[in-house]
């Protein structure tokens, strides 16, 4: 089975890689946006409701004409039009100011993931490959090559990524989580199974997170369990959408027989 063009589990289930292709790690509204990481101030939209990014473009668009070349204002206006599916106008913003901030950790690696939003892959990972200072890697920029590395299929090098980030924040639920999706995406859902049930211990787990385990454990034939672990996150008619669509995914894969030898 293969997991490479599925994204966020919301309406019905899907898996999202984080930082940047999907936001896992990251949890914010519109009108007050969260900063996360280790990368100071990362502006983040995805999870705020469709009204209040909208609003917020509104503003910061016009914050942006005044001052084009202002950092945050950059930043912040390129993550709610990322946040709103506008990802092409998003590096836009980035092209035309790029120049000031080659040197800038934060706005390359906002930049390389308004790129991967684009679907413009091979160069967003060579923007965020050259945010990365070797002799000091930031684990949130390696986490961000991860999950761009594993959208375009090469899932040995993005976990080479995860681990050295591991290293530097062995504790971080985002790593973990995207390490277990990882390993979904080849199938190997034992293993995606075990990291995503250490990401939903540790601090900074969200209902994303979660929803993306119960995902897991449905796609192993264990419905009752999954079920309940929607259930906590969702409501009713929710649940049961994430769960004809597992059903209907094994049925796709034809699983039925591997779940029933080995479950």
């Amino acid at each position: 089975m293969s997991f490479s063009r599925l994204h966020l589990v919301q309406r019905p289930a899907r898996l999202a890689l984080l930082a940047g292709t999907a936001a896992l790690l990251l949890g914010a509204c519109a009108a007050n946006p969260t900063t996360t990481g280790s990368l100071g101030a990362t502006p983040d939209f995805s999870a705020a409701p469709a009204e209040q990014v909208q609003g917020a473009i509104g503003k910061l668009q016009q914050a942006y004409k005044r001052n084009p070349k202002d950092r945050t204002t950059m930043l912040y206006y390129a993550a709610a039009l990322r946040a709103n599916g506008q990802a092409e106008q998003a590096v836009a913003v980035f092209d035309a100011g790029i120049g000031l901030y080659r040197r800038d950790m934060v706005v390359m690696v906002a930049y390389a993931k308004a790129l991967a939003a684009a679907g413009r892959f091979e160069q967003s990972i060579n923007v965020v490959e050259s945010a990365i200072d070797p002799t000091a890697p930031d684990w949130n920029a390696l986490l961000v090559k991860g999950a761009i590395l594993d959208q375009v299929g090469r899932n040995a090098e993005a976990r080479e990524a995860y681990a050295v980030a591991l290293k530097i924040a062995p504790q971080q639920a985002s790593i973990h989580a995207n390490l277990g999706l990882s390993y979904a995406m080849t199938n190997e859902l034992d293993a995606a199974e075990k990291e995503l049930r250490l990401a939903v211990t540790l601090r900074g787990a969200t209902s994303q997170v979660r929803q993306n385990l119960a995902l897991i454990v449905g796609l192993q034939g264990r419905f009752a369990e999954a079920q309940k672990l929607f259930a906590a996150e969702l409501p009713p008619e929710q649940v049961e959408s994430n769960m004809s669509y597992i059903r209907a995914l094994l049925t796709q894969q034809n699983r039925w027989d591997l779940i029933k030898s080995t479950g």
